[in-house]
């Protein structure tokens, strides 16, 4: 007879998520990382596209604000998004030390076309999956998402 405790232990249900949730962020990343490639475009660079199109304009100041980098940051990659006709950047009407950066029309273009790609997985993804399962869904990624942000706040740089 074998003793109990050479029998392999099933992982915990919260190990077991972790790991998945480690899967998940492995083969997303690298999707958007390709399909980011295809557009032309580097993660930092379609997060600045993206943040505009939801901001609509807004200063270079609070642009690096709302992606977490800094302001010399920004400045480089809108100096690569200017350049390929993505953004443009002007003077500020009512503050003469602030730059306001706003989508050009090939800037919405790419963003429609990074909307398109996102709707189309998210239907190829979610299409069988019924409302109640999916907004439980949802509702946990949000709240490991909020744990995240939380755990990395606290973590030193």
């Amino acid at each position: 007879m074998k003793p109990l405790h050479d029998k392999p232990e099933r992982p915990d249900p919260a190990r077991r998520s972790l790991d998945r949730l480690f899967e998940l962020a492995e083969v997303l990343g690298t999707m958007m990382q390709r399909g980011m490639a295809e557009k032309g475009l580097t993660t930092a660079r379609a997060r600045v596209l993206w943040a505009l199109f939801h901001e609509g304009p807004v200063t270079q100041r609070a642009l690096a604000t709302q992606l977490g980098v800094t302001p010399r940051n920004v400045t480089g990659l809108l100096d690569a998004l200017q350049e390929d006709g993505l953004v443009c950047r002007k003077a500020h009407p009512t503050d003469r030390r602030a730059t306001l950066v706003s989508l050009t029309d090939k800037g919405r273009s790419a963003t429609a076309a990074l909307r398109v790609g996102r709707d189309e997985l998210a239907a190829l993804l979610f299409a069988d999956v019924p409302p109640d399962r999916l907004d439980t869904f949802t509702a946990t990624l949000g709240l490991v998402t909020e744990r995240l942000r939380a755990v990395g706040a606290d973590s030193p740089e």
